[in-house]
């Protein structure tokens, strides 16, 4: 008899996310029944370009893709579905001293 304590139960792997690198396979999951919600966020890197995260919460996992390209990133939001409840995060980046 195994322990479920011991690290091998799947609720350990249940609750990470999922990144994915290809768009047409985020999109799919976007459109699936159990996607709820996306959150779109955009970061500042230190080279002072913006990346983009796109999230979808499905009922096991939360699904990213991190976007490079702005323009990119723009026609993947204006496609996700319209039934879709996006909440943009914005731009996040270094805080300027005084």
């Amino acid at each position: 008899m195994r322990s479920l304590a011991a690290g091998h139960g799947s609720q350990d792997t249940a609750s990470m996310p999922k990144q994915v690198t290809d768009i047409k396979q985020f999109l799919e999951i976007a459109r699936r029944k159990d996607a709820r919600a996306a959150h779109v966020k955009r970061t500042l890197t230190k080279t002072g370009s913006t990346q983009t995260k796109f999230k979808v919460r499905c009922a096991r996992y939360l699904y990213t893709l991190v976007v490079d390209d702005k323009e990119k990133a723009e026609k993947l939001k204006q496609s996700l579905p319209p039934g879709l409840n996006v909440k943009d995060v914005g731009v996040k980046g270094k805080a300027t001293r005084k």
